[in-house]
């Protein structure tokens, strides 16, 4: 339906609205996707991790009748956290809605109850920010440092339990002569130390996924020693096509091409020639607890 406004145009002229453009950004949910983290609902404002090392022992062997030796006990430890609130809210003043007319129509007004659902679930609404910010902390937790909303630091892992942050891992992808199955052996390396550290956790379900910038995917997927698996094989033809933001199997891991946020900012970053290791199917690897709330409010003003 066409417009007519006489205190702007022409009272004898029409105009029409051709077409409505709402420009969306991307939001990453990959992770969360992946099902690694497990909720944790919690109705205290901290939270308490204990743990105890067991040990598995050789048992010497002794002469009969001779007292057996004794089990040593385990030591137990427990760690005290507090838990994190998430909370946004906005506000709708009857000056944003009185004689607006309607995104994308012609000549309909703006609705209070539609309204209301595009700041809540939108787009670019409270879900989609809330959603936005588990995101940033799930990718955090990964790599064992969760950073807030402005770069500051949440908690790192490493500090709080008291291990040292892996050594990184060069794959050398630049190499122009690369030894003969280099790639697999740095892949059967990294497999090797991450069941060894999960020890009990790691079940045969559990396998190795690793989260890539672009400028690592790119090395890693160029690399003779990858391009050689495909070849003279039915996915050959995968050469052919482009694999940006893929996902694809090698040397036990499962390799992603990781899209975050595009600009590259706003979420935790990955590092554009980096990759993050960390175990898929192990049994409460990671644990999710936190306090979440968002808030809506409406003004007659």
């Amino acid at each position: 339906m066409a417009t007519l406004d006489i205190f702007k145009n022409d009272a004898f002229k029409m105009t029409s609205l051709s077409a409505a453009i709402d420009n969306v950004p991307y939001l990453p949910q990959r992770l969360g996707s992946l099902g690694i983290f497990t909720p944790r609902p919690e109705r205290t404002e901290s939270i308490a991790i204990e743990s105890r090392d067991g040990v598995l022992s050789l048992i010497q062997t002794s002469q009969r009748g001779a007292p057996p030796a004794n089990r040593a006990t385990e030591k137990r430890n427990i760690k005290d956290f507090r838990t994190t609130r998430i909370a946004k809210q906005d506000r709708i003043n009857a000056s944003e809605l009185a004689f607006i007319r309607a995104f994308g129509t012609e000549s309909e007004f703006m609705q209070v109850q539609a309204e209301i659902m595009r700041r809540l679930a939108g787009p670019t609404g409270l879900l989609n920010d809330v959603e936005l910010t588990l995101e940033n902390m799930r990718l955090g937790a990964i790599q064992g440092l969760v950073k807030d909303a402005d770069g500051s630091t949440i908690i790192d892992w490493f500090d709080a339990f008291g291990i040292s942050a892996p050594t990184e891992v060069d794959f050398d992808l630049d190499n122009a002569s690369p030894a003969s199955g280099a790639v697999r052996k740095k892949c059967s390396d990294i497999v090797r130390t991450m069941m060894k550290a999960a020890k009990g956790v790691w079940t045969p379900a559990t396998r190795v996924h690793a989260l890539c910038g672009d400028a690592f995917w790119d090395d890693l997927t160029a690399h003779a020693e990858i391009r050689q698996t495909y070849l003279n094989t039915q996915e050959a033809s995968g050469l052919r096509d482009g694999n940006t933001y893929e996902v694809f199997n090698y040397g036990g891991i499962t390799w992603e091409n990781y899209r975050g946020t595009d600009d590259g900012t706003t979420e935790v970053p990955l590092g554009t020639d980096k990759a993050k290791f960390f175990p898929v199917n192990a049994p409460r690897a990671f644990l999710k607890s936190s306090v979440l709330a968002k808030a809506l409010i409406i003004s007659a003003n």
